[in-house]
């Protein structure tokens, strides 16, 4: 297994993938990469900075810490929002993708089997299959919405950078095998008596309510497979290292 390295970690995660037919599903995949793709670009991230595992619904992405994590939250709250919306006006109804979307950072390694594997990993995947965020989605018409772990929200969205705006997220207390996790969650919470309230969000400020936790159980911690071709002729390694594969 190589040596952890300290990573942002990206996860994009299709909302209602398993109802959908098989035809459908790929269709969606095809969508989920054009927005993936176009997002990391907007946000000036080099292909030779990521690293990406694919598991089917959802798509996880590695990016270098030079990338500044400023640019890539003004991203995420901009420019993926209206491609999404750009995308799901020529569809159908049934056929719109609506993404849930958790940005957080961390150390992962990689095993002998090309699979990801670390605690920062795990809460992470924890916070998007969380039902805070799932019940954010459901109750909003617009077509993504975005959580960032307590670090991310510390480290840099507390502090306003340049088109963020820390009074625009809430706090949400989700219950883990490990115990209680705290994230935050664009947009407006739920209002008392909502999914989202039963599911155990927490409100800031002094009279918050106690935090119902709900224990979120997810099958294994080991995800996908490293690399990814970008261009058809370079992989990116996992130091960060871009390779050629054409020798």
């Amino acid at each position: 297994m190589t040596d952890p390295v300290y990573r942002t970690i990206l996860l994009f995660d299709i909302e209602q993938y398993g109802s959908r037919d098989d035809v459908e599903q790929a269709f969606l995949r095809r969508v989920l990469y054009d927005v993936v793709d176009a997002t990391l670009l907007d946000a000036a991230v080099d292909e030779t900075a990521r690293l990406r595992a694919d598991r089917g619904d959802s798509v996880m992405e590695l990016i270098d810490t030079a990338v500044p994590v400023p640019a890539l939250i003004k991203t995420l709250l901009t420019e993926t929002p209206a491609l999404l919306h750009n995308k799901n006006r020529l569809l159908a109804t049934s056929a719109r993708m609506r993404l849930r979307i958790v940005l957080s950072s961390g150390y992962v390694a990689v095993d002998e089997l090309d699979g990801w594997v670390g605690s920062d990993l795990n809460h992470a995947v924890r916070l998007l299959n969380s039902d805070p965020l799932r019940d954010a989605l459901k109750q909003r018409e617009s077509d993504c919405v975005l959580c960032v772990s307590e670090g991310v929200y510390q480290g840099v969205v507390r502090h306003g950078p340049l088109g963020v705006r820390p009074e625009e997220f809430h706090r949400v207390t989700v219950g883990t095998k490990e115990g209680p996790t705290v994230a935050w969650v664009h947009g407006e919470p739920g209002t008392p008596g909502s999914p989202e309230a039963a599911a155990g969000v927490a409100a800031s400020g002094p009279d918050a309510p106690a935090p119902q936790y709900t224990d979120i159980s997810i099958g294994g911690d080991q995800y996908g497979q490293t690399g990814g071709v970008h261009n058809g002729d370079q992989h990116f390694d996992f130091t960060g290292r871009a390779r050629d594969e054409r020798r």
